[in-house]
């Protein structure tokens, strides 16, 4: 049995397509969606969100959001989002290195900018983690069966 999993951000639609799981980022903790689950809306913290296909996995790397599940539907509206496959490791070093460069100039701390700096500063980490977990893994291993 699967279920439907669309995925959007505000100016595009990363996946849509049926799935068997949906492993996602919450702000409380990550969550496994099967089918048959009971619906839920919850809200998505900065993370990585996983879909699986049979012997696929597709990662995504996400900030904020919600994901709604009803009726075998799961959807994700995340504020922010990317394949991972499509995650640009130089622009994301940069990025890193950018926002470091920022904070080690003496930001107050607290201030709009510093957590915005902050903020970016955890995106970029997030899109290298991703990048060198999950890129080279597009494929769950197939579970041995056992021969009678």
């Amino acid at each position: 049995m699967t279920m439907r999993c669309d995925i959007v951000t505000q100016d595009k639609s990363l996946f849509s397509g049926e799935v068997d799981a949906v492993i996602a980022p919450t702000t409380m903790g990550e969550i496994g969606i099967l089918p048959d689950h009971a619906p839920l809306l919850t809200t998505l913290d900065i993370g990585v969100l996983r879909v699986q296909m049979q012997d696929e996995e597709e990662a995504f790397t996400i900030s904020g959001g919600v994901l709604e599940v009803s009726a075998n539907m799961v959807t994700v509206l995340a504020d922010v989002g990317e394949r991972v496959d499509e995650i640009d490791l130089e622009r994301a070093q940069a990025a890193k290195e950018r926002a470091e460069a920022l904070l080690q100039d003496g930001i107050p701390l607290g201030t709009e900018a510093y957590l915005q700096i902050q903020a970016a500063l955890r995106r970029s980490q997030l899109r290298m983690d991703a990048a060198r977990r999950y890129r080279r893994k597009t494929r769950v291993p197939a579970t041995p069966r056992e021969e009678s």
